[in-house]
């Protein structure tokens, strides 16, 4: 399999290091790996040229990490896409075990692992609505976000016939991708741990934005809209998003958000 694996990096210079020491001590190593530089100021330059020189790096103006993973596909020749996140680390075996999956599985076009996850430098244990599933899973996709990054390897084809990232989501970006995906292909699961997902650090998007339904919000109804669900799915998404509308709506009314209220309302009115 022709692998080629993109990270999206903003000032993240030591943890991009981490990152890139997991993807090369993999059993199996990828094709190629690409490292987009969204605007960093730290050195992650002078780091990525003196220790990493057989890695295509490119850098861009801070534009988000939608600009930068969508920028890394356009700069990969693989037919499969692995993703990393540069706080994230995977394991060894994370390539080979998922090439296997996939390849004993031939009609398969996505798959994800189970995950370590460390906060603030302890390893804890998930709550269950993050347990990871396989299959058909656009309803699990619902709620939250289902599919870590990370864990994902993607055959080409599926963005040529879905699109990128969504540039115009500051965060849950992924969650949107995940549902474009999930109504569309089943996903594969590897139920061991692959990855280790660090979390707990300030410059998390999740540590940045208030709110972050809103933009999960945004994406079930461009979903909703595309006219591209299945019924049973359709409904699933219109009620999942008058759910997280209702509860949007309560937290702008007790902060007196008269835009956003009458937005929101309206928006229930409309599904």
């Amino acid at each position: 399999m022709n692998i080629s694996v993109v990270i999206p990096t903003h000032n993240r210079c030591e943890l991009l290091r981490r990152a890139l020491l997991s993807v090369f001590a993999q059993t199996l190593l990828p094709t190629e790996v690409v490292v987009i530089d969204d605007g960093s100021t730290d050195g992650t330059n002078a780091m990525m040229r003196k220790e990493f020189p057989v890695v295509r790096y490119y850098r861009q103006e801070n534009q988000g990490v939608s600009s930068a993973r969508n920028l890394g596909i356009q700069h990969t020749t693989g037919d499969w896409l692995a993703f990393l996140d540069s706080d994230d680390e995977w394991l060894p075996e994370k390539l080979m075990r998922q090439s296997a999956a996939l390849i004993a599985s031939s009609d398969s076009k996505i798959c994800h692992t189970e995950e370590l996850w460390i906060r603030n430098g302890v390893r804890v244990n998930p709550a269950k609505k993050y347990a990871k599933t396989g299959g058909w899973i656009f309803t699990q996709c619902l709620p939250l976000c289902a599919m870590s990054p990370s864990t994902v390897m993607i055959h080409r084809s599926i963005f040529a016939a879905i699109g990128l990232f969504d540039t115009n989501l500051p965060a849950c970006e992924d969650y949107d991708l995940w549902l474009r995906i999930t109504a569309n292909y089943p996903v594969l699961l590897i139920e061991e741990p692959q990855i280790k997902k660090y979390g707990g650090h300030e410059d998390q998007l999740s540590q940045q934005h208030w709110g972050m339904d809103r933009f999960r919000i945004t994406a079930l109804q461009k979903i909703i809209d595309s006219g591209q669900l299945s019924n049973e799915n359709q409904q699933a998404a219109v009620n999942m998003l008058l759910k997280k509308a209702e509860i949007y709506l309560n937290g702008v009314t007790k902060r007196g958000k008269t835009e956003e209220v009458i937005y929101y309302q309206q928006l229930i009115r409309r599904y």
